[in-house]
């Protein structure tokens, strides 16, 4: 009985979750850099503890 696809070729299900996953990821990461780019300045976060009144 031969196999009509070599015995380490990956079923084609596995690729396009494998490729779909790569897009997602790199979606996201662009859209973080165009976030930070484009978004306004942040206040800096201060170390101060103001004591309660």
């Amino acid at each position: 009985m031969a196999a009509s696809f070599p015995a380490d070729a990956r079923p084609r299900w596995r690729s396009a979750v494998t490729t779909a996953l790569l897009i997602m990821i790199s979606v996201m990461i662009v859209r973080d850099i165009l976030v930070r780019r484009w978004s306004g300045p942040t206040a800096p976060a201060s170390d101060i503890v103001r004591p309660s009144p």
